[in-house]
């Protein structure tokens, strides 16, 4: 029986579970300022990068299938934080409001730091989509702090998802 290392296992596993999407860009954004670009997916449970949602650029509706009792449907929402040409830490927190549960496990807890010579950091999250159509926003309440001067700049949006 041959064994491969964990490395490469680790390594395919992050290649065959990327999206092919591109990484949105921020529209009509400073240099240097603070962002927060995301991609929103969706598929079944062995596959929830299956289908493209939509994104933050270019914009368009975003629109979900309901999950059904037959027919669970996964979704994986990436999310990417951009450098601000300094050390920039996002924290804060992000709901997902399409995510079955409470509003507690929906929240995802921001805390993510993107060096100096980074231009980009992603953090992604699965979950099951509600099995109750409607109209759902993903909420970011987030604030960077450039962690040499302390100068933070609070980011807010509401996402409005429809789940049908």
């Amino acid at each position: 029986m041959r064994h491969f290392p964990v490395a490469a296992v680790a390594i395919a596993a992050v290649l065959a579970s990327t999206c092919a999407r591109p990484v949105p860009k921020p529209a009509g954004v400073a240099p240097g300022t603070p962002h927060v670009s995301w991609v929103i997916m969706s598929g079944d449970g062995d596959n929830p990068d299956q289908e493209f949602v939509c994104q933050s650029e270019p914009r368009s509706d975003c629109v979900i299938p309901v999950s059904r009792p037959d027919a669970q449907v996964f979704s994986d929402v990436h999310f990417y934080y951009h450098g601000a040409g300094v050390e920039t830490k996002y924290t804060g927190s992000i709901d997902v409001g399409f995510f079955q549960g409470s509003a507690a496990s929906r929240t995802i807890a921001a805390n993510t730091t993107v060096p100096k010579a980074e231009s980009i950091m992603n953090h992604s999250v699965t979950g099951i989509v509600t099995a109750t159509p409607g109209s759902y926003p993903v909420k970011f309440a987030l604030v960077a702090t450039a962690t040499g001067t302390g100068a933070s700049q609070p980011i807010r949006a509401d996402v409005p998802v429809v789940v049908k």
